[in-house]
């Protein structure tokens, strides 16, 4: 981007806020997509928390970051995107789908097992001693045996 001068995701909220920016271009770069804001006569580039110029690798991103910023309408100039250079530089993470898969199995389990719990507390039914669910499982299992041996 030919910008060297950078704002900041906060200062930015407030240029919108107060209805300053005057329109907004996406830029498209090897790597991804950058912003560049015009408000006043001024132009800018928005900034990452650190280092000078924020990159954003997939443009539904970048979209929705300007759409929950309050910036609806931009122009987008991809002259200088390259989608070669962002499959170059996207690390390769083949465990990641494993660990997610994994993680959504843990909160599936977490959820159910949560709902078991809560049903168990607010069963209206009476609850049954220790030794009387032991004498009842004994009367079953001397049943089954007494069957299994006929």
């Amino acid at each position: 981007m030919a910008t060297s001068e950078t704002i900041d995701h906060q200062t930015l909220t407030r240029l919108v806020e107060a209805g300053a920016v005057r329109g907004a271009t996406v830029v498209g770069q090897p790597g991804g997509w950058g912003v560049v804001v015009q408000y006043g006569m001024t132009e800018r580039a928005v900034a990452a928390k650190r280092g000078p110029v924020r990159v954003w690798r997939r443009f539904e991103t970048l979209a929705s970051y300007l759409k929950d910023m309050g910036l609806y309408r931009y122009q987008v100039d991809a002259v200088n995107y390259t989608p070669e250079s962002l499959r170059e530089s996207t690390p390769k993470r083949p465990d990641a789908a494993e660990r997610m898969r994994r993680a959504h199995e843990a909160a599936a389990y977490d959820e159910w097992f949560r709902g078991r719990v809560e049903a168990s507390r607010n069963d209206p039914r009476p609850s049954i001693s220790n030794e009387d669910m032991k004498a009842e499982f004994a009367e079953r299992r001397a049943a089954l045996r007494a069957k299994a041996t006929q």
